[in-house]
């Protein structure tokens, strides 16, 4: 395997861990960047962009990263929270009236960030073209009744968090939250990640590729409060994942388009006290939000705090004494952010794998990440 980029010597392991990615766990294109007190310590790449190997994965190359998304989405609240044009603990009626029916009058910001508003699915059948139009998702979500009541339960908003966030975004600031993101986050920070991929960077876009069906849930473990439900998704797997319309649409909760440097590049300042790359993003306060823990989310083992993860998954590789906040998408990707070690991680790849309880390319990159942290 070539390997691309460059890699200080400390993480020399992690390299070579990066490598054995696609010479044993079936890598086809990747790419693995980190930060150390806001400098890169980190930024290789290599393989593929497409399934039959003839595109290299290149230094630009983009692809989608599912949930890790969800990250880039609770910088656009964070943001809005440090300027102080709303507060977590709002009633969500305060910004969007209509959302207070058929018992969600109660639902505050602080449930959608943390998955306890009781909407973890649509409720009803949507069909592709539905879901790329926001209007039309909004509109299905404003008038569905809660599958719990807000705030009781956690329980993974995989796709409607990003409407339910993105549309609190809309109503502060006029702009759709892809936009937000762009002029407020990735603009300012000089990070190529997008929500709402505009067809000039189809180009160097990478092809996911299928691991295969998403593992059904054993009747035993499925919650209550999903019996009987409509989640109503329609598929969003790869070649889905691949069309035009995936890609220019606004999920912000699973289809931003980036790279391991990109996402880094986003969430540095998080892991800094709120600063990186001269931009001063939120501040310390702010990011002490993130840690208020909102639940335990049922069937992951995961706890959720405003916006990110904070226990579970891939970071058990984490040394116990890190302060951490993190998250990942369907497939693989990743972003930790350690805020004792002021370090940030990613691991982004096109070849996906649906193992739900971890997988082990991005587990061990943190590993030897740590490893080379001493």
């Amino acid at each position: 395997m070539e390997i691309h980029g460059y890699c200080d010597e400390r993480f020399g392991a992690l390299r070579e861990e990066f490598e054995r990615n696609f010479t044993e766990r079936g890598d086809v294109g990747a790419s693995c960047a980190a930060t150390v007190d806001g400098e890169y310590v980190v930024d290789i790449w290599a393989g593929h962009r497409d399934g039959a190997k003839t595109l290299p994965w290149e230094e630009d190359t983009i692809v989608c990263v599912f949930s890790t998304t969800k990250t880039m989405t609770a910088l656009c609240a964070l943001v809005l929270f440090d300027r102080g044009e709303l507060s977590f603990d709002d009633p969500v009626t305060k910004y969007w009236p209509a959302y207070g029916q058929n018992g969600k009058e109660s639902t505050e910001i602080r449930h959608f960030m943390g998955h306890t508003a009781g909407l973890p699915g649509f409720g009803e059948k949507l069909t592709e073209a539905e879901l790329y139009d926001w209007d039309h998702v909004i509109g299905v979500l404003e008038r569905q009744e809660p599958w719990w009541q807000p705030g009781a339960e956690c329980g993974y908003h995989a796709l409607t968090q990003g409407f339910l966030v993105g549309e609190i975004v809309r109503r502060i600031t006029g702009m759709s939250l892809g936009t937000f993101y762009r002029e407020n986050v990735a603009g300012p920070l000089g990070a190529d990640f997008h929500i709402g991929l505009n067809p000039a960077h189809f180009g160097r876009t990478a092809e996911m590729l299928s691991g295969g069906p998403i593992p059904e849930m054993p009747e035993e473990m499925t919650p209550e409060y999903m019996r009987g439900r409509v989640d109503g998704t329609p598929d969003v797997m790869p070649p889905a994942t691949n069309t035009d319309g995936w890609r220019q649409a606004e999920i912000p909760a699973g289809n931003g388009h980036g790279n391991a440097r990109s996402v880094v590049r986003a969430q540095t300042a998080i892991a800094n006290g709120g600063t990186a790359f001269g931009v001063d993003l939120v501040s310390p306060a702010t990011i002490e939000q993130i840690f208020r823990e909102q639940g335990d989310m049922a069937g992951m083992g995961v706890k959720h705090g405003i916006g990110y993860g904070l226990s579970g998954l891939f970071v058990q590789q984490v040394p116990e004494d890190a302060k951490i906040c993190y998250w990942g998408g369907a497939g693989g990707s990743t972003i930790l952010v350690d805020h004792t070690n002021r370090a940030c991680l990613s691991y982004v790849m096109n070849q996906m794998d649906m193992n739900m309880l971890g997988d082990e390319r991005g587990a061990s990159l943190t590993a030897r990440f740590y490893e080379g942290l001493g």
